[in-house]
C-alpha cells in the first residue's frame, strides 16, 4: 500500500516522494492511522478500506474548507486515495498534546470566530460521515426540517435497524420546534464531531482541531458532543462567550443536539449508548 500513497502524495505535491518508515499512531477507533516518514518530511496517515474512500474525500474537503477560514487550526490536507485494498488520507504531521489552560480559552475565541461566518443555507456540498455513518447534508432553509428529517430520524430509522426503540420519541419529533420560538439560528460552517479526542496543541500553545465530520448548521449543534463527553474546560466557554455569547435558551436545546450524536454512538458501538439516548428524550420532553 505504501507505494500506491508515496504516488498519492507525489501526485499532489508535485515532486516524487517516497515513504521509507511508517509507525502506527493510536488514539482512533474507527481508522488506522500512522506516521511515516519520507526522505524530506513526515506526514499522518489515516486508512480504511478501498470502499470507504468517499469518507476521506469528504473530510479532505472539509478541513480544507475549515483552514480557508483562517480561524482555528487544522492540520494541512494534502491527499486522499484509494488502491489495494485500501483508502486514506494524508495530512501534514502535527506534534500535538493536550489542551488545557489558555488554549481552551483561544479554542473557544476561534470556534467562535469560525461559527461567526455565515453560510448560505443548511446542509453542505454534499453527504459525508459521522465516525463511519452516514451523514445527509442536502441543503435546506429551515434548520427545524434538516435537523429533524436528517439528523434525528435518520439516526432513528438506523437505530430501528438495529433493534433499537425508544418512548416518546414521536412526540419529540412532532414538538422540539417548541425550543426554538425565541431563537432564529443562522447556518454556519461546524467541525461536526468535537469531541476532547479531537482537540490538541501546537508545542506553541495554538489549538489544533482534525477529524471533521462537517456541514452548515446551528452554532449549537456543535456543542451536542462537547456535553457529550466532556474535556472542555470552563475557560473554553468564556472564550467563545467573549467573540459570540451563547443565546439565553442555549441549555434548553443542548440535549436535543447531544442525542444526535448518542443516536450515532448507539448505530457504531450498540446497546450500552441506550440508556443516553432514552435519558436525553426524556430531558427533551421535559424542557418542551
Amino acid at each position: 500500500m505504501w507505494e500506491s500513497v508515496s504516488k498519492s502524495i507525489s501526485k499532489a505535491l508535485g515532486e516524487p516522494v517516497r515513504i521509507i518508515s511508517s509507525s502506527p499512531v493510536g488514539g482512533g477507533c474507527i481508522n488506522e492511522a500512522f506516521r511515516v516518514q519520507t526522505e524530506a518530511n513526515e506526514f499522518f496517515i489515516k486508512r480504511h478500506q478501498e470502499a470507504l474512500a468517499p469518507m476521506f474525500q469528504s473530510e479532505f474537503e472539509a478541513l480544507q474548507e475549515l483552514g480557508a477560514t483562517g480561524t482555528v487550526r487544522v492540520p494541512e490536507p494534502i491527499c486522499w486515495g484509494s488502491g489495494e485494498g485500501y483508502s486514506w488520507l494524508v495530512t501534514t504531521y502535527l506534534e500535538l498534546s493536550s489542551c488545557r489552560g489558555d488554549s481552551q480559552f483561544e479554542l473557544g475565541k476561534q470556534l467562535a470566530s469560525l461559527h461567526s461566518i455565515r453560510k448560505p443555507y443548511f446542509g453542505w456540498i454534499k453527504d459525508n460521515t459521522i465516525g463511519s455513518t452516514k451523514q445527509p447534508n442536502p441543503p435546506c432553509q429551515d434548520w427545524i426540517t434538516f435537523w429533524r428529517v436528517h439528523r434525528l430520524e435518520w439516526q432513528l430509522n438506523l437505530a430501528g435497524k438495529k433493534g433499537g426503540s425508544f418512548k416518546g420519541v414521536d412526540a419529540l419529533l412532532d414538538h422540539f420546534e417548541s425550543l426554538f420560538e425565541d431563537y432564529n439560528p443562522q447556518p454556519a460552517l461546524l467541525h461536526g464531531d468535537l469531541w476532547s479526542g479531537n482537540i490538541s496543541v501546537l508545542p506553541d500553545g495554538t489549538p489544533v482541531i482534525f477529524d471533521p465530520a462537517s456541514y452548515y448548521g446551528d452554532p449549537e449543534a456543535e456543542f451536542g458532543i462537547i456535553d457529550m463527553f466532556g474535556g472542555f474546560t470552563a475557560e473554553f466557554y468564556r472564550g467563545y462567550d467573549s467573540v459570540s455569547p451563547r443565546h439565553s435558551g442555549f441549555t434548553r436545546r443542548l440535549p436535543l443536539y447531544r442525542l444526535y450524536h448518542e443516536l450515532n454512538h448507539f448505530n457504531l458501538f450498540g446497546s450500552s449508548y441506550q440508556s443516553a439516548c432514552q435519558s436525553s428524550i426524556r430531558q427533551i420532553l421535559d424542557r418542551l
